[in-house]
């Protein structure tokens, strides 16, 4: 399992397992979300197989499940307030971590500049310079 960390409290990490729980316990994370579709993978590692494991190590679990078509501006706003709304450091995954990375970019705009945005993603080994006219767009709408 590779956890990359973006920010202290957020990190994003490809596809994990019920194997990986013990991992994430053990790095301190108190919420694991969920941005892959059931469709992309098999029923063992599924959103139900995963998060049964997560919550019975006594993490929360939360899915929200994302594509290009639902990377909306509500499941952006969405993510950030899954993100935010625990008491600890929350680790989201997807099949590479890359949704998970784009989400917290966007839904990031109102308080961080577009160069600390990409910086913090980078820094992560997720490479999102293609994201900047929207990031930038974004931040214009929102300060």
């Amino acid at each position: 399992m590779e956890i990359r960390p973006i920010t202290p409290r957020y990190a994003v990490s490809p596809q994990i397992s019920v194997e990986d729980v013990p991992t994430i316990v053990e790095a301190g994370f108190v919420k694991v979300i969920c941005n892959r579709p059931n469709s992309e993978v098999p029923e063992d590692l599924q959103s139900d197989a995963i998060g049964q494991a997560v919550r019975a190590a006594g993490l929360e679990y939360e899915v929200l499940e994302l594509t290009h078509q639902t990377m909306t501006p509500e499941n952006v706003s969405l993510q950030r307030d899954l993100a935010e709304s625990c008491a600890g450091p929350v680790l989201a995954y997807c099949a590479s971590g890359t949704r998970c990375s784009v989400i917290w970019a966007l839904g990031q705009c109102e308080s961080m500049s577009t160069e600390d945005i990409l910086q913090a993603t980078t820094k992560a080994g997720y490479a999102l310079d293609n994201l900047r006219p929207t990031l930038e767009e974004i931040r214009r709408s929102v300060t």
